[in-house]
């Protein structure tokens, strides 16, 4: 199939391509992450597995709710949006 040297060459290129972030976190915002993830479980695996369940529970909730003053509610929070920020 394939041999060492193309194996190498396929390792180095991921790993060029791979970023890496740093973040700081409270303690005890660390120990509920570590009771939550799984054995054999990377934090990076964590965080993917965690955003996935957000956004698919976000998902369900799409055209659930009706609202009276839709278009008064989207003026709004674009206005308070506006006010928040610093030109």
């Amino acid at each position: 199939m394939w041999n060492q040297a193309q194996k190498l060459n396929i390792c180095l290129n991921i790993h060029l391509f791979m970023s890496f972030k740093t973040l700081t976190i409270k303690e005890d915002v660390y120990k509920k992450l570590l009771s939550m993830k799984r054995e054999n479980e990377s934090f990076s695996d964590l965080f993917e597995r965690l955003s996935e369940k957000s956004v698919a529970s976000l998902k369900k909730l799409r055209g659930c709710i009706e609202f009276d003053e839709r278009d008064k509610m989207i003026k709004d929070i674009y206005e308070k949006r506006g006010e928040r920020r610093y030109y």
